[in-house]
């Protein structure tokens, strides 16, 4: 595993980015996309909104005080995802093996690229400026011998850098860095780790394999290889899809039932809309509903075969949503989700559910 040659690269501040890249009047300034409206949401931030404390995920009321020159940016996903496009045609002139991972990262095994290039750390170098010539836009890369210390390299130097992390440096790398900076350490779990006493690399090592599983159940193999820097998955070009949904937050809080139902309804079609587009159907639907007071639950129900019909999604959907109606405190947030994909059935009609609400 130490001979291969895996990068990642990210897209520095992606959908920002083409934003001010097509509008010379946003270059420099603090940009966001996404809309200011009170129940808005950041979908990205430029460098220089970061610089204020503005993040992905941020609501927009809440950026707008960090920065009250932010100029919001509605999303225009087409481009996104056209200049993505151009992007993956850049790495298939390098490897057939890219592993996406959203519009704007993807991993790939260079061990034996196709220019014949004799480092990735040369490959990596040719990827980002043809990225830049040809669209106009930068990237980071991280250069490592497996997917797990390739994406955190290409943190290290962000924006428009690159980063290598050695056989013979891995190991030591890991142990000085903080867990919160490990993938598949979430929020929730670093906590957690820090309660522990584990908030580096180093405190994870020190920790047995039984302490971890006691602590972190079916987690704690993954926890043990990477704090070693371990990490033998390979980059999976053919990798499958779990799920698609769509979600959306409402202007205001929603107590009653027609309204509720129109906005699941709404985010099942979008999913649906999806599904046809790509032949996929899933068994499985969930509907995933957020509360004013931000308290999140799920309903989920599955089909025996594939929902591939928009009238049997629609109908799922609305089954879901229906168990938790009325309601006693209003609803934020509502989505929709499609996942265990299947073969599609050939049914158009409801089929008999079986499973608990859940």
């Amino acid at each position: 595993m130490a001979d291969r040659k895996i990068i990642h690269v990210d897209m520095d501040a992606f959908y920002a980015s083409v934003e001010q890249r097509d509008d010379p009047a946003l270059r420099g300034k603090p940009v966001a996309v996404g809309h200011a409206a009170a129940r808005g949401v950041v979908a990205a931030a430029s460098y220089e909104a970061r610089g204020f404390g503005v993040r992905s995920a941020l609501p927009s009321v809440t950026a707008l005080r960090r920065c009250p020159d932010l100029i919001f940016v509605p999303p225009r996903f087409d481009v996104y995802k056209a200049v993505s496009r151009q992007i993956h045609a850049i790495f298939a002139d390098y490897t057939d093996l890219i592993q996406p991972l959203s519009l704007d990262e993807a991993y790939l095994d260079v061990t034996a690229n196709r220019r014949g290039i004799a480092t990735a750390w040369a490959t990596a170098k040719e990827i980002r400026a043809r990225i830049l010539a040809e669209t106009g836009l930068t990237a980071s890369a991280g250069i490592s011998y497996n997917k797990f210390l390739a994406k955190l390299a290409s943190d290290q130097r962000k924006p428009n850098g690159q980063f290598a992390v050695t056989p013979d440096m891995g190991e030591a790398w890991v142990e000085t860095l903080p867990v919160a900076r490990f993938h598949g350490v979430g929020p929730v779990t670093a906590a957690k780790m820090k309660r522990l006493g584990i908030e580096t690399g180093a405190d994870l090592r020190a920790k047995s394999l039984a302490f971890l599983q006691q602590h972190f159940g079916s987690s704690a193999d993954w926890y043990h290889d990477i704090a070693r820097g371990l990490d033998e998955r390979p980059v999976d070009p053919n990798r499958e899809r779990k799920s698609s949904g769509s979600e959306t937050t409402f202007d205001r809080d929603l107590t009653a039932d027609a309204e509720i139902e129109a906005g699941v309804l709404d985010q099942a079609d979008q999913v649906w809309a999806w599904c046809e587009r790509t032949r996929e159907f899933g068994r499985t639907v969930t509907v995933k509903v957020k509360y004013g007071d931000f308290q999140n639950i799920t309903r989920s129900r599955s089909y025996p075969a594939a929902v591939d019909g928009q009238a049997m999604l629609r109908e799922a959907s609305l089954m879901l949503i229906r168990s938790v109606l009325p309601v006693e405190k209003g609803i934020r947030l509502v989505g929709v989700t499609v996942s265990n994909f299947a073969p599609a059935s050939g049914l158009r009609s409801a089929l008999p559910l079986f499973g608990e609400v859940g």
